[in-house]
Order: C-alpha cells, then sequence, then structure tokens
C-alpha cells in the first residue's frame, strides 16, 4: 500500500471561490479558517451570471460555488472539499479512518445534501432568494430533521461525540441559519447548544447574515 505523505500547509493560500450569502460556501470558509489554512477569498458574481462563463464553466461544469484551487488542483462540491481538505491538511480527528466513523461521517455528508438541503436551506431559498419552491414542504422537512437531531446532540456534544468533525461543518451553516427561512429554533435547545459550541471552536467564522425577519 503507498503510503500518502499529510501536507500540512499548502505551496500557495487556496482560492477560494464563494458568494457571501451561500452556506455551501460558507461551510468551506469555515472549514479553511478552522484548520487555520491561508486562503483567498474570490466573490463570484451570481446575480450577473458570472458563474456560467466559459472560465468559470471550466472551474465547475455545473456553474455552482464554492469551488477551490490548491495550487492548480481544482475541486467543486462543498462535502467533497471537506472531504479533500480533511484528508489533505486536517488533523485526523477532523475525518477519523476507522470504518464506523467513516459511515457516520458519510451519513452527516448525506444529511447534509438531502434534508438539510431541501428543509433549511430551500426554505431560506425562497425567503431570502425568490426561488420558486414549496415553503410548506421545506419546514415540514426541517421540522422533521430537527426532532430526529435534537434527542441526539442532546447526548453528545457534537455529530459523532466529544469532537467535532466535518459533519458538523457540513450540518452548521444552514441549521444556523434557518431562521432567515422562518424555522424557528426556540422548541431546539440542544441544536442550540451545538450551535454554540461549533460557534466557539478555535477559528470559528460566521456567515453573513440578510437582513429577513424570523417568521
Amino acid at each position: 500500500m503507498t503510503k500518502v505523505t499529510k501536507v500540512t500547509k499548502p505551496v500557495r493560500p487556496i482560492r477560494l471561490y464563494r458568494a457571501a450569502l451561500s452556506g455551501h460556501a460558507h461551510r468551506v470558509e469555515l472549514f479553511l479558517s478552522l484548520l487555520g489554512l491561508p486562503f483567498e477569498m474570490i466573490d463570484v458574481d451570481l446575480a450577473n451570471g458570472q458563474q456560467r462563463t466559459p472560465d468559470y464553466l471550466a472551474k465547475n461544469p455545473f456553474g455552482q460555488v464554492p469551488v477551490i484551487d490548491d495550487n492548480g488542483l481544482v475541486v467543486y462540491d462543498s462535502n467533497a472539499i471537506l472531504v479533500y481538505l480533511a484528508r489533505t491538511y486536517g488533523e485526523a480527528r477532523w475525518m477519523p479512518a476507522d470504518i464506523a466513523s467513516e459511515v457516520k461521517i458519510q451519513q452527516w455528508l448525506s444529511l447534509a445534501a438531502g434534508p438539510i438541503f431541501n428543509g433549511p436551506c430551500s426554505a431560506r431559498l425562497i425567503t431570502v432568494f425568490a426561488y420558486a419552491l414549496d415553503h410548506k414542504q421545506a419546514r415540514a422537512v426541517s421540522r422533521k430533521l430537527f426532532d430526529v437531531l435534537e434527542p441526539q446532540f442532546a447526548e453528545r456534544d457534537f455529530a459523532l461525540g466529544a469532537h467535532a468533525t466535518i459533519a458538523d461543518v457540513a450540518a452548521y451553516s444552514y441549521i444556523a441559519h434557518a431562521p432567515e427561512g422562518g424555522i424557528d429554533l426556540a422548541p431546539y435547545p440542544a441544536i442550540r447548544g451545538w450551535l454554540s459550541r461549533v460557534e466557539a471552536l478555535p477559528g470559528f467564522v460566521p456567515m453573513q447574515r440578510t437582513n429577513v425577519s424570523d417568521h
């Protein structure tokens, strides 16, 4: 088996192509900051279609943010980027190599791409960006998700246990900003406690909030 040598720092700052109000992009910004890696943020002008230009589509053929360019190695999709950064630069605790932990992390990445996207993320897309989605359905998905997560966070500090992993990074942004989509977090004290623990991590950076009032 080929031995993989972990590089502790990139040769040059990692370029992060992002939009300030994107929770997907914030996942990556947050993790880069938690890892203490040098990076520069490049804002993609989504409103004017910069994500559909040939130059950007060469980085991500789906025309989405975020994308990172790590000294010529281009990676898109926020969850894939988290895995890449954890494996390349992170301490083992961010993505433990034992099979039980890997499976649990994959379950959380699936939550991020499924119920979190279809719930609090979609609700926020409706209220903040006027997406033509079903707000009632997004709120129902959110409540079902939070009803499952609440007792889990009542029993442990982070997604997998005592320490934060990329599972927490993948889940944080859209859950923290659920109120912008009209999802009340008041009934979920354990989830709010988990959010506070993530926010207390060294290197934490918040995502820009909108002016949308809580519903």
